[in-house]
C-alpha cells in the first residue's frame, strides 16, 4: 500500500492552502519524489475546488464528513490549517503534522499555537509560501509523541496564549 497526504481546512476557507497543494510543482515534487506520497485526499471544507487535470497524483477530495478520524489515520503526513481541533486530534493519532498557518486572518491565535507546538518539537508549521521547504524538513524526522493527558490543560493553555 502506497503512502497518503491527507489535507484539511476544517470549516474555514482556506482557498490558498488548496491552491498551493494542488499547483505549486514545487510542493507536489516534495510529496511524490521526496516523502514518497502517491495519493492525496484534500477536505476542502468551504474552499473552491481547482482544477487538476494532469497531475501525476490520484487526488480524492470532498468538503464535509461526519468524521475525518478515518482520514488522517490512514494519512501518513497531515497538512492541516492552524485549527487548535484538527492540531489536537491529529497529534493524538500519532501523524506526522504540518501545520499551514492563514496570514489572512487577524489576530492570528493560530500562530501562536503552532509556533509553541513546535517549539515543543510536535509538529512544523509554515505558511502557504513556505510549505515546499517546510515539508523537506520531514524526511527522516521523528517528532516527539504527543501523549493524550488531561485535555483541560490544552484548554487552559489556549485561554492563556489568547488573552
Amino acid at each position: 500500500m502506497g503512502k497518503c497526504a491527507f489535507i484539511t481546512v476544517g470549516t474555514t476557507q482556506f482557498d490558498l492552502l488548496i491552491e498551493t497543494i494542488i499547483h505549486d510543482s514545487n510542493v507536489l515534487e516534495t510529496l511524490i519524489n521526496r516523502l514518497h506520497i502517491d495519493k492525496i485526499i484534500l477536505q476542502t471544507g468551504n474552499s473552491q475546488m481547482p482544477s487538476y487535470d494532469n497531475l501525476s497524483i490520484p487526488i480524492e477530495h470532498y468538503k464535509y464528513k461526519d468524521s475525518i478520524d478515518n482520514d488522517i489515520q490512514q494519512a501518513d503526513i497531515v497538512i492541516s490549517h492552524a485549527g487548535a481541533g484538527t492540531i489536537l486530534q491529529t497529534l493524538e493519532a500519532h501523524k506526522p503534522l504540518l501545520v499551514v498557518v492563514n496570514e489572512k486572518l487577524m489576530n492570528n491565535h493560530q500562530l501562536e499555537i503552532a509556533h509553541e507546538m513546535e517549539q515543543q518539537g510536535y509538529l512544523y508549521h509554515c505558511t502557504c509560501s513556505t510549505i515546499a521547504k517546510t515539508l523537506e524538513k520531514y524526511v527522516n524526522h521523528k517528532f516527539r509523541q504527543y501523549e493524550k493527558g488531561n485535555p483541560l490543560l490544552f484548554g487552559h493553555y489556549l485561554n492563556q496564549i489568547m488573552s
